[in-house]
Protein backbone atom coordinates (compact mmCIF):
# COMPACT_ATOMS: atom_id res chain seq x y z
CA UNK A 1 0.00 0.00 0.00
CA UNK A 2 1.12 3.49 -0.60
CA UNK A 3 1.41 6.68 1.36
CA UNK A 4 -1.29 9.28 0.78
CA UNK A 5 -3.57 11.40 2.88
CA UNK A 6 -7.09 10.43 3.84
CA UNK A 7 -9.69 12.82 2.48
CA UNK A 8 -10.75 15.56 4.87
CA UNK A 9 -14.47 14.96 4.47
CA UNK A 10 -14.22 11.23 5.18
CA UNK A 11 -12.55 12.17 8.44
CA UNK A 12 -15.62 14.21 9.33
CA UNK A 13 -17.43 10.92 9.89
CA UNK A 14 -15.45 10.53 13.09
CA UNK A 15 -15.00 13.97 14.67
CA UNK A 16 -18.01 14.56 17.00
CA UNK A 17 -20.24 12.50 19.24
CA UNK A 18 -22.96 10.52 17.50
CA UNK A 19 -25.38 11.04 20.38
CA UNK A 20 -25.20 14.80 20.00
CA UNK A 21 -26.70 14.62 16.54
CA UNK A 22 -30.41 14.23 15.93
CA UNK A 23 -30.87 13.93 12.21
CA UNK A 24 -28.89 14.84 9.09
CA UNK A 25 -29.81 15.37 5.56
CA UNK A 26 -27.85 14.40 2.46
CA UNK A 27 -28.84 16.15 -0.71
CA UNK A 28 -27.25 15.11 -3.96
CA UNK A 29 -27.73 15.92 -7.58
CA UNK A 30 -27.49 12.28 -8.37
CA UNK A 31 -30.10 9.52 -8.43
CA UNK A 32 -29.39 6.33 -6.58
CA UNK A 33 -30.53 2.74 -7.27
CA UNK A 34 -30.85 3.14 -11.00
CA UNK A 35 -31.99 6.75 -11.06
CA UNK A 36 -30.26 9.13 -13.41
CA UNK A 37 -27.28 11.08 -12.21
CA UNK A 38 -26.59 14.66 -13.10
CA UNK A 39 -23.46 16.01 -14.75
CA UNK A 40 -20.21 14.32 -13.78
CA UNK A 41 -18.41 17.65 -13.82
CA UNK A 42 -19.52 18.52 -10.30
CA UNK A 43 -19.00 15.03 -8.89
CA UNK A 44 -21.18 16.23 -6.06
CA UNK A 45 -21.99 12.86 -4.60
CA UNK A 46 -18.33 12.53 -3.68
CA UNK A 47 -17.64 16.13 -2.70
CA UNK A 48 -19.38 19.26 -1.59
CA UNK A 49 -21.18 20.61 1.41
CA UNK A 50 -24.11 18.26 1.10
CA UNK A 51 -21.95 15.20 1.51
CA UNK A 52 -19.97 16.66 4.37
CA UNK A 53 -23.03 17.56 6.34
CA UNK A 54 -24.66 14.23 5.80
CA UNK A 55 -22.60 11.91 7.92
CA UNK A 56 -22.64 12.38 11.67
CA UNK A 57 -19.28 12.17 13.29
CA UNK A 58 -18.09 10.36 16.36
CA UNK A 59 -15.70 11.33 19.09
CA UNK A 60 -13.24 8.55 18.49
CA UNK A 61 -12.18 6.49 15.54
CA UNK A 62 -10.15 3.33 15.43
CA UNK A 63 -7.65 4.21 12.72
CA UNK A 64 -4.91 1.93 11.43
CA UNK A 65 -2.32 4.48 10.27
CA UNK A 66 0.99 3.62 8.71
CA UNK A 67 4.03 4.48 10.76
CA UNK A 68 6.95 5.53 8.63
CA UNK A 69 10.28 4.43 10.01
CA UNK A 70 13.55 6.15 9.22
CA UNK A 71 14.69 3.20 7.13
CA UNK A 72 11.73 3.54 4.80
CA UNK A 73 9.82 0.50 6.07
CA UNK A 74 6.10 0.68 6.77
CA UNK A 75 4.43 -0.93 9.73
CA UNK A 76 0.75 -1.25 10.63
CA UNK A 77 -0.47 -0.44 14.11
CA UNK A 78 -2.66 -3.07 15.67
CA UNK A 79 -6.40 -2.58 15.24
CA UNK A 80 -8.24 -1.83 18.44
CA UNK A 81 -10.93 -4.37 19.31
CA UNK A 82 -14.50 -3.32 18.75
CA UNK A 83 -17.51 -4.17 20.82
CA UNK A 84 -19.35 -7.30 19.62
CA UNK A 85 -22.73 -5.60 19.73
CA UNK A 86 -21.55 -2.87 17.41
CA UNK A 87 -20.11 -5.43 15.01
CA UNK A 88 -23.41 -7.27 14.95
CA UNK A 89 -25.21 -4.03 14.20
CA UNK A 90 -22.74 -3.28 11.42
CA UNK A 91 -23.26 -6.69 9.84
CA UNK A 92 -27.01 -6.17 10.01
CA UNK A 93 -26.74 -2.87 8.17
CA UNK A 94 -24.41 -4.19 5.51
CA UNK A 95 -26.58 -7.22 4.90
CA UNK A 96 -29.65 -5.03 4.61
CA UNK A 97 -27.93 -2.98 1.93
CA UNK A 98 -28.53 0.23 3.82
CA UNK A 99 -25.03 1.68 3.52
CA UNK A 100 -23.78 2.23 -0.04
CA UNK A 101 -20.15 1.34 -0.61
CA UNK A 102 -17.55 3.82 -1.80
CA UNK A 103 -17.28 1.81 -5.02
CA UNK A 104 -21.03 2.22 -5.64
CA UNK A 105 -20.86 5.96 -5.05
CA UNK A 106 -17.95 6.26 -7.46
CA UNK A 107 -19.75 4.18 -10.11
CA UNK A 108 -22.95 6.23 -9.99
CA UNK A 109 -20.96 9.45 -10.06
CA UNK A 110 -19.13 8.54 -13.26
CA UNK A 111 -22.02 6.61 -14.89
CA UNK A 112 -24.47 9.56 -14.84
CA UNK A 113 -27.49 7.28 -14.69
CA UNK A 114 -26.32 4.70 -17.22
CA UNK A 115 -26.12 0.98 -16.54
CA UNK A 116 -22.54 0.79 -17.80
CA UNK A 117 -19.46 2.99 -17.95
CA UNK A 118 -17.20 3.30 -21.00
CA UNK A 119 -13.65 2.76 -19.75
CA UNK A 120 -12.40 5.84 -21.58
CA UNK A 121 -14.95 7.97 -19.73
CA UNK A 122 -13.62 6.83 -16.38
CA UNK A 123 -10.02 7.40 -17.48
CA UNK A 124 -10.85 10.86 -18.83
CA UNK A 125 -12.54 11.80 -15.57
CA UNK A 126 -9.52 10.46 -13.68
CA UNK A 127 -7.18 12.64 -15.73
CA UNK A 128 -9.08 15.78 -14.74
CA UNK A 129 -8.17 15.11 -11.10
CA UNK A 130 -4.45 15.21 -11.94
CA UNK A 131 -3.83 11.49 -11.52
CA UNK A 132 -2.20 9.53 -14.33
CA UNK A 133 -3.13 6.03 -15.40
CA UNK A 134 0.56 5.18 -15.06
CA UNK A 135 0.65 6.24 -11.41
CA UNK A 136 2.32 3.39 -9.47
CA UNK A 137 -0.37 3.62 -6.81
CA UNK A 138 -3.01 2.76 -9.44
CA UNK A 139 -1.10 -0.15 -10.94
CA UNK A 140 -3.42 -2.83 -9.60
CA UNK A 141 -6.50 -0.87 -10.66
CA UNK A 142 -5.22 -0.36 -14.20
CA UNK A 143 -4.13 -3.99 -14.58
CA UNK A 144 -7.50 -5.23 -13.38
CA UNK A 145 -9.25 -2.82 -15.76
CA UNK A 146 -7.22 -4.10 -18.68
CA UNK A 147 -7.96 -7.74 -17.87
CA UNK A 148 -11.64 -7.07 -17.21
CA UNK A 149 -12.13 -5.32 -20.56
CA UNK A 150 -10.78 -8.40 -22.31
CA UNK A 151 -13.72 -10.36 -20.94
CA UNK A 152 -16.46 -7.87 -21.79
CA UNK A 153 -18.56 -8.34 -24.95
CA UNK A 154 -17.48 -5.07 -26.57
CA UNK A 155 -14.11 -4.61 -24.82
CA UNK A 156 -15.07 -1.05 -23.96
CA UNK A 157 -17.76 -0.81 -21.28
CA UNK A 158 -18.01 -1.95 -17.66
CA UNK A 159 -21.10 -2.73 -15.64
CA UNK A 160 -21.31 -1.85 -11.96
CA UNK A 161 -19.88 -5.11 -10.65
CA UNK A 162 -17.00 -5.06 -13.12
CA UNK A 163 -16.26 -1.43 -12.27
CA UNK A 164 -16.26 -2.16 -8.54
CA UNK A 165 -13.84 -5.03 -9.09
CA UNK A 166 -11.45 -2.69 -10.92
CA UNK A 167 -11.45 0.17 -8.43
CA UNK A 168 -11.71 -1.65 -5.11
CA UNK A 169 -7.94 -1.95 -4.63
CA UNK A 170 -7.50 1.84 -4.84
CA UNK A 171 -10.88 3.10 -3.72
CA UNK A 172 -9.66 5.48 -0.99
CA UNK A 173 -7.22 7.22 -3.35
CA UNK A 174 -9.87 7.41 -6.08
CA UNK A 175 -12.43 8.74 -3.62
CA UNK A 176 -10.00 11.48 -2.62
CA UNK A 177 -9.41 12.31 -6.26
CA UNK A 178 -13.05 12.49 -7.35
CA UNK A 179 -14.12 14.34 -4.22
CA UNK A 180 -11.49 16.97 -5.01
CA UNK A 181 -9.71 16.47 -1.71
CA UNK A 182 -6.19 16.66 -3.08
CA UNK A 183 -3.97 19.60 -2.24
CA UNK A 184 -5.00 21.33 -5.50
CA UNK A 185 -8.74 20.55 -5.68
CA UNK A 186 -9.56 22.42 -8.91
CA UNK A 187 -6.63 21.01 -10.82
CA UNK A 188 -7.88 21.84 -14.32
CA UNK A 189 -8.28 25.52 -13.49
CA UNK A 190 -4.87 25.63 -11.84
CA UNK A 191 -3.08 23.96 -14.76
CA UNK A 192 -4.73 26.32 -17.24
CA UNK A 193 -2.96 29.15 -15.41
CA UNK A 194 0.30 27.20 -15.55
CA UNK A 195 -0.10 26.84 -19.31
CA UNK A 196 -0.63 30.59 -19.61
CA UNK A 197 2.50 31.34 -17.59
CA UNK A 198 4.47 28.91 -19.74
CA UNK A 199 3.22 30.57 -22.92
CA UNK A 200 4.02 34.03 -21.59
CA UNK A 201 7.64 33.11 -20.80
CA UNK A 202 8.04 31.33 -24.14
CA UNK A 203 8.26 34.64 -25.99
CA UNK A 204 11.45 35.69 -24.15
CA UNK A 205 14.51 35.61 -26.39
CA UNK A 206 17.23 36.88 -24.04
CA UNK A 207 20.08 34.81 -22.68
CA UNK A 208 22.81 32.56 -24.03
CA UNK A 209 23.12 28.78 -23.98
CA UNK A 210 26.10 27.64 -21.87
CA UNK A 211 28.99 26.71 -24.16
CA UNK A 212 31.90 25.93 -21.83
CA UNK A 213 30.89 22.28 -22.18
CA UNK A 214 30.33 21.27 -25.84
CA UNK A 215 27.40 18.98 -24.97
CA UNK A 216 25.50 21.86 -23.35
CA UNK A 217 26.04 24.11 -26.36
CA UNK A 218 24.21 21.64 -28.60
CA UNK A 219 20.79 22.35 -27.08
CA UNK A 220 18.39 24.61 -28.99
CA UNK A 221 17.64 27.94 -27.30
CA UNK A 222 13.96 27.45 -28.19
CA UNK A 223 13.49 24.50 -25.84
CA UNK A 224 11.16 25.34 -22.95
CA UNK A 225 9.36 23.01 -20.55
CA UNK A 226 7.58 23.05 -17.20
CA UNK A 227 6.47 20.00 -15.20
CA UNK A 228 4.86 19.87 -11.79
CA UNK A 229 3.93 17.16 -9.31
CA UNK A 230 1.91 17.85 -6.18
CA UNK A 231 2.38 16.12 -2.85
CA UNK A 232 -0.72 14.06 -3.69
CA UNK A 233 0.78 12.92 -7.00
CA UNK A 234 -1.19 15.21 -9.32
CA UNK A 235 0.83 15.72 -12.49
CA UNK A 236 0.94 18.33 -15.25
CA UNK A 237 3.46 19.01 -18.00
CA UNK A 238 3.70 21.56 -20.77
CA UNK A 239 6.37 22.02 -23.43
CA UNK A 240 9.45 19.88 -24.20
CA UNK A 241 9.18 17.82 -21.03
CA UNK A 242 10.44 14.48 -22.42
CA UNK A 243 13.86 15.72 -23.55
CA UNK A 244 16.69 14.56 -21.24
CA UNK A 245 19.17 17.07 -19.85
CA UNK A 246 21.89 16.95 -17.22
CA UNK A 247 21.19 18.10 -13.70
CA UNK A 248 24.49 19.96 -13.39
CA UNK A 249 24.27 22.13 -10.24
CA UNK A 250 20.67 21.02 -9.59
CA UNK A 251 22.21 17.82 -8.19
CA UNK A 252 23.94 19.76 -5.38
CA UNK A 253 20.97 19.97 -3.00
CA UNK A 254 20.08 16.35 -3.75
CA UNK A 255 23.48 14.92 -2.82
CA UNK A 256 23.59 17.21 0.22
CA UNK A 257 20.26 15.71 1.29
CA UNK A 258 21.72 12.22 0.84
CA UNK A 259 24.73 13.15 3.00
CA UNK A 260 22.57 14.55 5.80
CA UNK A 261 20.25 11.57 5.57
CA UNK A 262 23.21 9.23 6.05
CA UNK A 263 25.34 11.16 8.54
CA UNK A 264 23.16 13.78 10.20
CA UNK A 265 23.39 17.55 10.26
CA UNK A 266 26.16 17.95 12.80
CA UNK A 267 28.64 15.71 10.99
CA UNK A 268 28.02 17.19 7.54
CA UNK A 269 28.34 20.76 8.77
CA UNK A 270 31.56 20.02 10.56
CA UNK A 271 32.98 20.12 7.01
CA UNK A 272 30.67 22.65 5.29
CA UNK A 273 29.17 25.99 6.36
CA UNK A 274 25.61 27.26 6.06
CA UNK A 275 26.10 30.86 4.94
CA UNK A 276 25.72 32.47 1.51
CA UNK A 277 29.16 33.33 0.22
CA UNK A 278 28.37 36.55 -1.61
CA UNK A 279 30.85 35.37 -4.25
CA UNK A 280 30.74 33.55 -7.56
CA UNK A 281 29.87 29.88 -7.22
CA UNK A 282 33.30 28.72 -8.47
CA UNK A 283 35.53 31.03 -6.41
CA UNK A 284 38.62 29.67 -4.59
CA UNK A 285 37.51 31.01 -1.25
CA UNK A 286 36.65 29.58 2.19
CA UNK A 287 35.03 31.05 5.29
CA UNK A 288 36.87 32.15 8.41
CA UNK A 289 36.91 28.57 9.68
CA UNK A 290 38.52 27.31 6.46
CA UNK A 291 35.33 25.57 5.37
CA UNK A 292 33.32 26.03 2.16
CA UNK A 293 30.53 28.53 2.78
CA UNK A 294 27.64 26.19 1.87
CA UNK A 295 26.88 23.02 -0.14
CA UNK A 296 25.45 24.96 -3.10
CA UNK A 297 28.76 26.44 -4.28
CA UNK A 298 31.33 24.26 -6.04
CA UNK A 299 33.73 24.03 -3.10
CA UNK A 300 30.96 22.91 -0.75
CA UNK A 301 29.54 20.47 -3.30
CA UNK A 302 32.97 18.87 -3.81
CA UNK A 303 33.40 18.39 -0.06
CA UNK A 304 29.83 17.08 0.19
CA UNK A 305 30.65 14.52 -2.51
CA UNK A 306 33.54 13.24 -0.38
CA UNK A 307 31.11 12.44 2.48
CA UNK A 308 29.02 9.95 0.50
CA UNK A 309 29.73 6.26 1.20
CA UNK A 310 33.24 6.84 2.50
CA UNK A 311 35.49 3.86 2.04
CA UNK A 312 33.63 2.59 -1.03
CA UNK A 313 34.80 2.85 -4.64
CA UNK A 314 33.37 5.40 -7.06
CA UNK A 315 31.26 2.77 -8.81
CA UNK A 316 29.47 1.89 -5.56
CA UNK A 317 29.12 5.57 -4.63
CA UNK A 318 27.65 6.48 -8.00
CA UNK A 319 25.15 3.61 -7.92
CA UNK A 320 24.19 4.59 -4.39
CA UNK A 321 23.35 8.17 -5.37
CA UNK A 322 21.62 7.03 -8.55
CA UNK A 323 19.37 4.72 -6.55
CA UNK A 324 18.48 7.59 -4.22
CA UNK A 325 17.58 9.83 -7.16
CA UNK A 326 15.52 7.10 -8.83
CA UNK A 327 13.60 6.59 -5.60
CA UNK A 328 13.05 10.33 -5.33
CA UNK A 329 11.74 10.32 -8.91
CA UNK A 330 9.37 7.41 -8.27
CA UNK A 331 11.45 5.27 -10.65
CA UNK A 332 10.86 7.64 -13.54
CA UNK A 333 13.66 8.55 -15.94
CA UNK A 334 17.11 9.07 -14.40
CA UNK A 335 20.06 8.45 -16.72
CA UNK A 336 23.67 9.39 -17.32
CA UNK A 337 25.46 11.30 -20.06
CA UNK A 338 28.97 9.89 -20.44
CA UNK A 339 29.80 12.49 -23.12
CA UNK A 340 28.97 15.31 -20.68
CA UNK A 341 31.02 13.63 -17.96
CA UNK A 342 34.07 13.40 -20.24
CA UNK A 343 33.68 17.04 -21.25
CA UNK A 344 33.28 18.12 -17.62
CA UNK A 345 36.49 16.35 -16.66
CA UNK A 346 38.46 17.69 -19.63
CA UNK A 347 37.34 21.28 -19.02
CA UNK A 348 37.37 21.15 -15.22
CA UNK A 349 40.57 23.10 -14.48
CA UNK A 350 38.80 25.48 -12.09
CA UNK A 351 37.27 22.59 -10.15
CA UNK A 352 40.64 20.85 -9.97
CA UNK A 353 42.10 24.08 -8.60
CA UNK A 354 39.32 24.22 -6.00
CA UNK A 355 39.99 20.56 -5.16
CA UNK A 356 43.69 21.12 -4.52
CA UNK A 357 42.91 24.21 -2.46
CA UNK A 358 40.47 22.19 -0.34
CA UNK A 359 43.08 19.48 0.07
CA UNK A 360 45.67 22.01 1.18
CA UNK A 361 43.27 23.40 3.80
CA UNK A 362 42.41 19.85 4.98
CA UNK A 363 38.72 20.28 4.21
CA UNK A 364 38.16 16.61 3.32
CA UNK A 365 37.67 13.70 5.72
CA UNK A 366 40.95 12.00 6.55
CA UNK A 367 42.18 9.59 3.88
CA UNK A 368 40.12 11.13 1.04
CA UNK A 369 41.46 10.75 -2.52
CA UNK A 370 40.79 14.20 -3.94
CA UNK A 371 41.04 13.25 -7.63
CA UNK A 372 38.64 10.37 -7.09
CA UNK A 373 36.20 12.75 -5.40
CA UNK A 374 36.39 15.12 -8.38
CA UNK A 375 35.66 12.24 -10.77
CA UNK A 376 32.52 11.41 -8.79
CA UNK A 377 31.63 15.10 -8.64
CA UNK A 378 31.73 15.34 -12.44
CA UNK A 379 29.73 12.11 -12.77
CA UNK A 380 26.96 13.36 -10.50
CA UNK A 381 26.73 16.62 -12.45
CA UNK A 382 26.27 14.51 -15.61
CA UNK A 383 23.22 12.60 -14.34
CA UNK A 384 20.33 13.04 -16.74
CA UNK A 385 16.66 13.66 -15.99
CA UNK A 386 13.76 15.10 -17.89
CA UNK A 387 11.33 17.71 -16.62
CA UNK A 388 8.77 15.13 -15.57
CA UNK A 389 11.07 12.96 -13.46
CA UNK A 390 12.77 16.01 -11.92
CA UNK A 391 9.40 17.44 -10.87
CA UNK A 392 8.76 14.26 -8.86
CA UNK A 393 12.16 14.71 -7.18
CA UNK A 394 11.14 18.26 -6.24
CA UNK A 395 7.77 16.97 -5.01
CA UNK A 396 9.57 14.47 -2.76
CA UNK A 397 11.31 17.42 -1.14
CA UNK A 398 7.97 19.25 -0.91
CA UNK A 399 6.45 16.16 0.69
CA UNK A 400 8.95 15.86 3.54
CA UNK A 401 11.09 13.18 1.89
CA UNK A 402 8.28 10.81 0.87
CA UNK A 403 7.86 10.28 -2.86
CA UNK A 404 4.25 11.22 -3.73
CA UNK A 405 3.77 8.61 -6.45
CA UNK A 406 5.36 5.64 -4.68
CA UNK A 407 4.66 6.37 -1.02
CA UNK A 408 8.25 5.44 -0.15
CA UNK A 409 10.19 7.45 2.39
CA UNK A 410 13.43 8.36 0.64
CA UNK A 411 14.90 11.10 2.84
CA UNK A 412 14.63 11.93 6.52
CA UNK A 413 12.62 15.01 7.54
CA UNK A 414 15.83 16.52 8.93
CA UNK A 415 17.59 16.16 5.57
CA UNK A 416 14.67 17.72 3.70
CA UNK A 417 14.30 20.66 6.06
CA UNK A 418 18.01 21.50 5.91
CA UNK A 419 18.10 21.11 2.14
CA UNK A 420 15.16 23.46 1.60
CA UNK A 421 16.64 26.02 3.99
CA UNK A 422 19.91 26.15 2.04
CA UNK A 423 18.15 26.14 -1.32
CA UNK A 424 16.19 29.17 -0.12
CA UNK A 425 19.27 31.13 0.96
CA UNK A 426 21.96 29.91 -1.44
CA UNK A 427 20.39 28.02 -4.35
CA UNK A 428 20.32 30.57 -7.16
CA UNK A 429 23.98 31.61 -7.47
CA UNK A 430 24.46 35.37 -7.01
CA UNK A 431 20.74 35.87 -7.59
CA UNK A 432 19.81 33.98 -4.40
CA UNK A 433 18.93 37.08 -2.36
CA UNK A 434 16.82 38.56 -5.12
CA UNK A 435 15.07 35.25 -5.72
CA UNK A 436 14.34 34.80 -2.01
CA UNK A 437 12.96 38.34 -1.89
CA UNK A 438 10.74 38.22 -4.99
CA UNK A 439 9.83 34.53 -5.23
CA UNK A 440 10.29 33.38 -1.63
CA UNK A 441 10.61 29.66 -2.39
CA UNK A 442 13.47 27.13 -2.17
CA UNK A 443 15.05 26.59 -5.58
CA UNK A 444 18.27 25.44 -7.26
CA UNK A 445 19.40 26.32 -10.75
CA UNK A 446 21.94 24.70 -13.06
CA UNK A 447 23.87 25.76 -16.16
CA UNK A 448 21.96 23.25 -18.27
CA UNK A 449 18.95 25.57 -17.90
CA UNK A 450 17.03 23.81 -15.15
CA UNK A 451 15.42 25.35 -12.07
CA UNK A 452 14.29 22.91 -9.39
CA UNK A 453 11.54 24.75 -7.49
CA UNK A 454 9.83 23.54 -4.30
CA UNK A 455 6.54 24.80 -2.86
CA UNK A 456 6.74 23.12 0.57
CA UNK A 457 3.76 20.89 1.41
CA UNK A 458 2.21 21.64 -1.97
CA UNK A 459 4.26 20.67 -5.03
CA UNK A 460 7.57 20.41 -6.82
CA UNK A 461 8.25 22.08 -10.17
CA UNK A 462 11.02 21.71 -12.74
CA UNK A 463 11.47 24.50 -15.28
CA UNK A 464 13.93 23.93 -18.10
CA UNK A 465 15.15 26.25 -20.85
CA UNK A 466 18.84 26.40 -21.92
CA UNK A 467 19.33 30.18 -22.45
CA UNK A 468 20.94 31.65 -19.32
CA UNK A 469 21.26 35.16 -17.95
CA UNK A 470 24.61 36.64 -16.90
CA UNK A 471 24.34 34.99 -13.46
CA UNK A 472 23.85 31.51 -14.90
CA UNK A 473 20.07 31.13 -14.35
CA UNK A 474 17.49 30.20 -16.97
CA UNK A 475 15.88 33.37 -18.32
CA UNK A 476 12.51 31.76 -18.96
CA UNK A 477 12.67 29.80 -15.71
CA UNK A 478 13.22 32.94 -13.61
CA UNK A 479 10.33 34.66 -15.37
CA UNK A 480 8.02 31.69 -14.81
CA UNK A 481 8.86 31.48 -11.09
CA UNK A 482 8.32 35.22 -10.65
CA UNK A 483 4.98 35.15 -12.47
CA UNK A 484 3.90 32.09 -10.49
CA UNK A 485 4.13 33.80 -7.10
CA UNK A 486 2.58 36.98 -8.45
CA UNK A 487 -0.50 34.97 -9.42
CA UNK A 488 -0.65 32.46 -6.53
CA UNK A 489 0.06 32.97 -2.83
CA UNK A 490 3.01 30.56 -2.83
CA UNK A 491 5.59 33.03 -1.50
CA UNK A 492 6.74 31.82 1.94
CA UNK A 493 5.63 35.09 3.51
CA UNK A 494 2.32 35.59 1.75
CA UNK A 495 -0.48 35.88 4.26
CA UNK A 496 -2.92 33.08 3.46
CA UNK A 497 -5.91 34.74 5.11
CA UNK A 498 -5.79 38.41 4.20
CA UNK A 499 -3.90 38.68 0.89
CA UNK A 500 -6.89 38.94 -1.44
CA UNK A 501 -4.91 39.96 -4.53
CA UNK A 502 -3.56 36.45 -5.12
CA UNK A 503 -5.23 33.14 -5.83
CA UNK A 504 -5.00 30.28 -3.33
CA UNK A 505 -5.34 27.04 -5.29
CA UNK A 506 -4.86 24.78 -2.27
CA UNK A 507 -8.35 24.34 -0.91
CA UNK A 508 -11.95 25.07 -1.71
CA UNK A 509 -13.83 27.19 0.79
CA UNK A 510 -10.75 27.88 2.91
CA UNK A 511 -10.54 24.36 4.30
CA UNK A 512 -7.31 23.44 6.00
CA UNK A 513 -5.33 20.54 4.67
CA UNK A 514 -5.24 17.58 7.06
CA UNK A 515 -1.90 15.93 7.70
CA UNK A 516 -1.65 12.17 8.20
CA UNK A 517 1.25 9.75 8.42
CA UNK A 518 -0.59 7.30 6.23
CA UNK A 519 -3.92 6.08 4.89
CA UNK A 520 -6.75 4.35 6.59
CA UNK A 521 -7.23 1.21 4.57
CA UNK A 522 -10.55 0.32 2.99
CA UNK A 523 -11.39 -2.37 5.55
CA UNK A 524 -11.00 0.05 8.46
CA UNK A 525 -12.95 2.71 6.62
CA UNK A 526 -15.81 0.34 5.90
CA UNK A 527 -15.84 -0.88 9.50
CA UNK A 528 -16.08 2.65 10.79
CA UNK A 529 -18.79 3.56 8.30
CA UNK A 530 -20.79 0.48 9.15
CA UNK A 531 -20.34 0.87 12.91
CA UNK A 532 -20.96 4.57 13.24
CA UNK A 533 -23.10 5.71 10.32
CA UNK A 534 -26.87 6.02 10.96
CA UNK A 535 -29.58 4.42 8.91
CA UNK A 536 -30.14 5.72 5.39
CA UNK A 537 -33.73 6.30 4.50
CA UNK A 538 -34.99 7.48 1.14
CA UNK A 539 -37.40 10.41 1.32
CA UNK A 540 -39.12 12.49 -1.30
CA UNK A 541 -37.53 15.67 -2.62
CA UNK A 542 -40.33 17.71 -1.12
CA UNK A 543 -39.21 16.73 2.38
CA UNK A 544 -35.77 18.17 1.78
CA UNK A 545 -34.61 21.54 3.04
CA UNK A 546 -32.04 21.62 0.25
CA UNK A 547 -32.32 23.60 -2.99
CA UNK A 548 -35.02 22.78 -5.53
CA UNK A 549 -32.57 21.22 -7.98
CA UNK A 550 -32.19 18.21 -5.69
CA UNK A 551 -33.71 15.09 -7.19
CA UNK A 552 -33.21 12.49 -4.46
CA UNK A 553 -32.54 13.00 -0.78
CA UNK A 554 -31.36 10.50 1.79
CA UNK A 555 -32.38 11.16 5.36
CA UNK A 556 -30.18 9.74 8.08
CA UNK A 557 -32.12 9.01 11.24
CA UNK A 558 -30.08 8.97 14.40
CA UNK A 559 -29.92 5.39 15.61
CA UNK A 560 -28.75 4.46 19.08
CA UNK A 561 -28.09 0.76 19.17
Amino acid sequence: MFHFRLATALQELFNANLKSLSAGWLASRHRFSGAAFSSCAGLNILHGAGYRGAFPAVATCHVRPYCVKAGGELRLNEVKKKDDSFEAAADKRRNAGILPSLEDLLFYTVAEGQETIPAHKFLTALKTTGLRTGDPRLKECMETLKETLKNTPDGVTLDRHQFKKCVQSNIVLLTQAFRKKFVIPDFQSFTSHIDELHESAKSLSEGQVADYIPQLAKFSPDLWAVSLCTVDGQRHTVGDTKIPFCLQSCVKPLKYAVAVHDHGTEYVHSFIGKEPSGLRFNKLFLDEDDKPHNPMVNAGAIVCTSLIKQGEGNAEKFDYVMNFLKNMAGNEYVGFSNATFQSERESGDRNFAIGYYLKEKKCFPEGTDMTSVLDLYFQLCSIEVNCESASVMAATLANGGICPISGERVLSPEAVRNTLSLMHSCGMYDFSGQFAFHVGLPAKSGVSGGILLVVPNVMGIMCWSPPLDKLGNSVRGIQFCTDLVELFNFHNYDNLRHFAKKHDPRREGGEQRQQFFGPMDYESLQQELALKAPLWKKVSPTESHQDTSTTVVYRMDNVNE
